[in-house]
């Protein structure tokens, strides 16, 4: 083969892995191949570094994640488990579904974001404008019939989050504020709200307890009914979640809202070029997002929790758990729901009613957050590969063409 020739060859390998490459494949190889390798590796990476500082304490990691796991009530899937221990197991299995169910939603309100370009940090304050909402609601109304009444509460609480993650759409559509900066603020904003509603002598507070800053009951026509389990059992709340996550899945993947959300996420200035109203974008995109956090709270308010206190408003945090979630879930409907039953599960496995006494509960309660912060912090090792993997191909491809200067070369030499 002549140097010509070897050249025009190397050409074409080259243009062929350019066009490998290219921001359209490495996409497709993001959401293909490491969509579901990355977070599994991830998750994996995160048990086995959370062994280790188990194991740094002076505590059996094996023992450790045995409990956890028994704690979630995964074991209530296994057959040969039974008599006072499948109770048991059904009753923390309950639990887990009952953690998992708001988490879905949260984690959508993160990941529609995310996918129009945007990074919706204020699922907290959504999901409290939801929780304020959602329990004045269903305390008052005593004589609506129920299903009305149900109905009435989850849209009011929908109404009211999306309205407030509107606000932040608006902002950086009319004057290009960060929603990063405005979410946060509002976040706040919405806590101290709530606060005030339900603080001795607030607006919103309960006059039957003069001296406990609580709302009232829901009553009971507006609480959602219970499927498995009695004593805080599993309601249909779980079935409601899965449901706005196939609706997700099919708006951002099958409708022009979706598409035009994953073009503004893409290049918000190739979108708007495109004759898409990039500001009405984030607009309804947050606004969505919002509704979707005000819905995970009418769930946990109607489903089990029935009254708020204003500690409950200042330690929750949910909404930071939904950033986690859509991450490990890839901002998929899918990778989302898997991501929730996941925390939902660690959530619950090491709650202080189910870890082992011989383990320090301190380090169970806070192992949680210790493997959250982990998966945060390795969700990015797609990108790492994808360089290393482009990396190597531009190594390769230099090779090869340099190959035939190298022989040229030895051959004048020999000559």
């Amino acid at each position: 083969m002549s140097l010509l020739e070897d050249e025009l060859q190397s050409e074409a390998e080259e243009a062929k892995g350019a066009a490998a490459l290219s921001p359209a494949s490495l996409t497709a190889f993001r959401r293909g191949i490491s969509g579901i390798t990355v977070p599994i590796l991830t998750t994996v990476i995160a048990f086995i570094a959370g062994g280790l500082i188990v194991l740094a304490t002076g505590h059996n990691p094996l023992s450790t994640y045995s409990s956890i796991f028994n704690g979630t009530g995964l074991n209530w899937l296994f057959p040969w488990v039974s008599g006072a221990e499948r109770a048991t197991a059904a009753g923390n299995l309950q639990q887990t579904l009952l953690n998992a169910t708001p988490l879905i939603l949260v984690g959508l309100a993160v990941a529609f974001a995310f996918r129009a370009g945007m990074f919706n940090i204020g699922g907290q304050g959504q999901y409290t404008v939801g929780w304020i909402v959602a329990v004045w609601v269903g305390s008052s109304f005593h004589g609506m019939p129920s299903l009305l009444h149900i109905a009435f509460a989850i849209v009011a609480a929908a109404a009211a989050g999306g309205a407030w993650a509107g606000i932040a759409g608006v902002l950086k559509a009319t004057t290009g504020a960060n929603e990063v900066i405005s979410t946060i603020m509002l976040n706040w904003i919405a806590i101290w709200v709530g606060v005030y509603c339900f603080q001795l002598g607030g607006p919103l507070h309960n006059p039957h307890m003069p001296s406990t800053p609580v709302s009232s009951n829901v009553v009971s026509g507006a609480k959602l009914p219970v499927i498995w389990g009695s004593l805080q059992g599993l309601d249909v709340g779980i079935f409601i979640s899965l449901a706005l996550a196939v609706v997700f899945g099919l708006v951002i993947n099958r409708t022009r809202l979706g598409y035009e959300a994953r073009t503004v996420g893409f290049n918000p200035e190739a979108a708007d070029y495109a004759g898409m109203n990039v500001g009405r974008t984030w607009i309804r995109v947050m606004v969505i997002c919002g509704a979707f956090a005000g819905v995970a709270a009418s769930l946990d308010m109607l489903g089990w929790k029935f009254n708020l206190f204003t500690n409950d408003i200042l330690v929750s945090q949910i909404g930071f758990y939904g950033i986690a979630v859509a991450l490990l879930g890839r901002n998929t409907a899918g990778g989302t729901v898997a991501a929730a039953l996941l925390w939902g599960a660690l959530l619950t496995g090491t709650s202080s009613r189910n870890f082992n006494l011989s383990i320090d509960p301190t380090l169970v309660q806070y192992l949680t957050f210790m493997i959250e912060g982990i998966i945060v912090l390795l969700v990015s090792t797609d990108v790492i590969t994808l360089r290393l993997l482009k990396g190597g191909r531009r190594i390769g491809l230099t090779f090869r063409r340099r190959r035939p200067d190298d022989a040229t070369a030895t051959e004048a030499g020999a000559k």
